[in-house]
């Protein structure tokens, strides 16, 4: 069985680019005459590539570690609060070897952007055991926001892909523009708010996502939406070209297309004084009713 092809379609995110940083590798089984093992293993195997996905945080959480907590938690439950397993992670393609095991699991499941269906696993877990997990892997203290004690709410504005889990877990609001650096809401206490600053052009992926899974995930979820004034395609093109009136009339020459204006050719600059409104909002939503300075 060659991974190009197991993984060549899940949920329509993996293209060709991708599919290059994947190793083919041979599954042999049944009535075969294989190579002489170099090694044998007495437990069973968990086959699954990371190629094209590593480097960004949100597709790291959501077509890679969450996936393989769905599908490890029920061989090893208590062993992947270490990580994820008790055993070290083979990569044959490096050396060529051959491993024999008395079993295997080939690929990953998937349910959702950073989401679990908890009656499509067994125990019925779900993304509030899977932020458990996090919080214990990261030794993270933190499970409700109401135990953050800060004479204002800290806030943390995400400017990167860097991982501060310790940090994130300290939040009670979290601020980010549309982008993977929001993959960190998972780290997140219960009852924390995400602001989520949606560029033009963005509307249905900022909640797809982001917002929708931030919901699952026991965080409460704002979001700015940026006026067309406050993006650099404004000055562009213009309030009457489709980039700016018709956004959707873009999306429908594919994705590359769409990704190429809305993603890498945005900037923008937000209205401070629009943008009080949603962090007044946000300090409500903490129970604290004063306005923010």
């Amino acid at each position: 069985m060659n991974l190009n092809r197991v993984f060549s379609h899940m949920q329509g995110k993996m293209t060709k680019s991708p599919l290059k940083a994947v190793s083919p590798v041979q599954i042999l089984h049944g009535n075969i005459n294989p190579p002489a093992c170099h090694f044998t293993h007495d437990v069973p195997a968990m086959v699954f590539s990371s190629g094209g996905f590593t480097g960004n945080l949100f597709h790291e959480f959501n077509e890679v570690i969450i996936p393989l907590f769905i599908t490890s938690q029920h061989f090893w439950y208590k062993r992947i609060l270490k990580q994820l397993s008790a055993y070290n992670a083979i990569n044959p393609a490096e050396d060529g070897s051959v491993h024999c095991f008395p079993g295997a699991v080939i690929g990953l499941k998937y349910h959702d952007n950073l989401a679990l269906n908890t009656s499509d696993i067994l125990g019925g877990y779900s993304m509030s055991d899977f932020k458990h997990f996090l919080r214990k892997s990261y030794s993270l203290k933190i499970t409700t926001a109401s135990e953050i004690e800060h004479p204002k709410p800290h806030r943390l504005i995400i400017s990167s892909l860097d991982k501060f889990a310790q940090v994130v877990n300290s939040c009670s609001v979290m601020v980010g523009a549309h982008g993977a650096g929001l993959a960190n809401s998972v780290l997140l206490p219960a009852g924390a708010v995400m602001v989520q600053v949606v560029p033009l052009g963005l509307d249905w992926a900022s909640a797809a996502y982001y917002g929708d899974p931030a919901r699952k995930m026991g965080v409460q979820y704002l979001e700015y939406k940026i006026e067309a004034e406050e993006s650099s395609l404004f000055d562009l093109y213009g309030r009457d070209h489709p980039i700016i009136a018709d956004p959707q009339s873009i999306h429908l020459k594919g994705c590359d297309v769409a990704r190429a204006v809305y993603l890498d050719g945005e900037d923008m600059k937000i209205n401070l004084v629009r943008f009080r409104e949603i962090l007044v909002q946000a300090r409500k939503l903490l129970g604290n009713p004063t306005s923010f300075k």
